[in-house]
């Protein structure tokens, strides 16, 4: 539990932390912070325009961010069945969700996770927070702490040594919108 305290510390100000996900590790921070995301995307050399991927520990923590009106029952009834779990959906976002997150589009990747230390880090920060893989793009992802430390150095403020979930890869994309598959 200290781990999971030291990166809510880190995350509080405005930090880049990595964790284990689902099945790659992955970096994070405070989606409400600006800064935090710029950093974040500096760090991975993406471009804003992409957008991110929220994670959460609950749906609760992700509601306000979707704009539910716009997806149909029988999409909602699948995203509930399947959250928490190893599944993102991209859904249409109320403007609670900052630009610098959705890439200035009109949608937001969310997963509400079942890993259990996504879990921990979500419930202790008391929201959800920004996730994408740990790694520069084109770079395969990391897969533990030493690789993440490799790739980012002391950039990255706090790194949580804990095992990969079940997956292989990383997690599936659904459009709630269309209901295809992305990745």
């Amino acid at each position: 539990m200290c781990e999971i305290l030291q990166a809510v510390k880190a995350l509080q100000q405005d930090a880049i932390i990595a964790y284990p996900t689902e099945g790659v590790f992955g970096l994070g921070c405070n989606p409400l912070s600006e800064t935090a995301v710029l950093k974040l995307l500096r760090l991975k050399q993406r471009p804003v325009e992409k957008g991110l991927i929220l994670v959460a520990s609950t749906l609760e923590q992700v509601f306000d961010y979707i704009s539910w009106s716009e997806i149909s029952s029988k999409t909602q009834h699948m995203m509930n069945r399947q959250w928490p779990g190893p599944v993102t959906w991209v859904v249409p976002v109320t403007e609670q969700v900052p630009a610098w997150v959705t890439g200035g589009r009109e949608t937001v990747a969310i997963r509400v996770s079942a890993h259990p230390v996504v879990q921990s880090l979500c419930e202790a920060f008391e929201g959800a927070l920004v996730s994408t893989s740990a790694n520069p793009m084109g770079s395969p992802p990391a897969e533990n702490c030493l690789q993440c430390r490799a790739y980012f150095g002391e950039a990255v403020d706090a790194c949580i040594d804990a095992p990969l979930g079940q997956l292989k890869h990383p997690t599936p994309i659904f459009d709630a919108l269309s209901g295809q598959q992305l990745r």
